[in-house]
């Protein structure tokens, strides 16, 4: 299972999988006999990839805020440009309106790259941020589904965790 490619997800659908299709206990519906070991070694690998994905996506946050800042630096060399011109035609009348025209379509343009190379940031982190918090939640329901097997294959009463729901609570009574 240590090979460096495997994503969580991969992970948690072989956990799932080899529940799923585990020899089931005389009598017992809801019971199965896994290997103990091949399951603690998934576990133990999602323990170690989740925090490799949650620092790909600080680091997705980090790139965003350089990009927005390399933009605003890029709008204000624009404007700043444009304002250098515009006072180099300040002979003529007729060229210092076409300079200040020009000049403040250039900032609203960089005004407006900027805005949306922010929004396209902002939509592609707040992506990557969504899927890792699925692929988290998805972790964590799936730990306390196969806590709540190994507990009930042990005999041990299950203690509802604090963050399982009511409509959770009910599915593990059945």
């Amino acid at each position: 299972m240590s090979e460096n490619n495997v994503e969580v997800m991969e992970l948690i659908e072989n956990l799932y999988s080899m529940v799923s299709e585990a020899w089931g206990v005389p009598l017992g519906n809801d019971k199965c006999i896994i290997e103990r070991e091949n399951v603690l070694e998934i576990l133990n690998d999602i323990k170690t990839r989740i925090p490799v994905e949650l620092a790909e996506a600080k680091r997705l946050v980090s790139a965003r805020d350089e990009f927005i800042s390399n933009a605003k630096r890029e709008a204000e060399s624009i404007r700043k440009n444009a304002e250098d011109r515009a006072r180099a035609m300040l002979e003529e009348q007729e060229i210092v309106r076409v300079a200040k025209a020009h000049s403040a379509e250039l900032v609203s343009n960089a005004e407006y790259k900027s805005k949306e190379l922010r929004r396209v940031a902002n939509e592609y982190v707040d992506e990557i941020l969504r899927r890792t918090e699925e692929t988290v939640g998805s972790a964590l329901k799936s730990i306390n589904q196969s806590r709540a097997s190994f507990r009930s294959l042990a005999g041990a009463v299950p203690s509802a965790p604090a963050s399982v729901s009511s409509e959770d609570a009910a599915e593990e009574k059945e």
